[in-house]
């Protein structure tokens, strides 16, 4: 596999031309987050996420809900989408206040800048999940039609299943496919527009 591709199973309801979810593991679900961490996380964190068009909400929704436990130690979720001011005339001052005065003018500091995390901790490190991005790779992750994602189980196929009303398991296919940089772009891209996104992009793909 090329090093610019990711992973991804779907499993695939042929009866109802539709995917059901995805088992990913930490790269795909790093990839999903990265966008929250754009200035896009804030405007979602100040629209109203069911009433937004597309699937960004649910996946932020996801990460709110997500257990810290799986999340890199060094990250907080408030680093996906923080805040940063800085004052009006652009002197080299920043505060996540935005009612902060700037030392030099004495404007507030009131200016909305893109904000740029931490590094993750690096690969190797004592971190318990290693590696870069937001999420540890110590689990399989589910993710939704809809980008909602949450650790998989047993448990959760089966309650997607009764969820969907599955009734005719030979209905049910699983297909392998990978992400590469055409895919991710469609996929950011559907997700903005739709709430069936993994259908969008992937059905119909030809198992690899």
């Amino acid at each position: 596999m090329a090093t610019n591709t990711v992973s991804l199973k779907l499993l695939i309801d042929t009866k109802g031309h539709k995917v059901l979810f995805a088992e990913a593991g930490k790269d795909f679900v790093d990839f999903l987050f990265t966008p929250l961490a754009l200035p896009v996380g804030t405007v979602i964190r100040l629209l109203s996420k069911d009433n937004m068009v597309g699937s960004l909400g649910k996946l932020y929704d996801s990460l709110e809900l997500l257990n810290d436990t799986y999340m890199l130690p060094n990250l907080n979720k408030d680093t996906l989408a923080k805040k940063v001011y800085m004052c009006r005339t652009y002197h080299l001052f920043i505060a996540d206040d935005p009612r902060a005065i700037c030392p030099a003018c004495k404007y507030t500091l009131s200016t909305e800048v893109p904000y740029v995390a931490a590094p993750a901790i690096a690969e190797g490190s004592s971190g318990g999940g290693g590696g870069g991005g937001y999420v540890k790779d110590v689990v399989t992750y589910m993710i939704m039609d809809n980008l909602e994602v949450k650790p998989m189980s047993t448990i959760s196929c089966i309650a997607m299943l009764n969820r969907f009303n599955v009734k005719e398991v030979g209905t049910l296919e699983e297909r392998m496919v990978l992400l590469g940089m055409d895919e991710g772009l469609k996929l950011l891209k559907a997700s903005l527009e739709s709430n069936a996104v993994l259908t969008n992009v992937f059905f119909g793909k030809k198992e690899v």
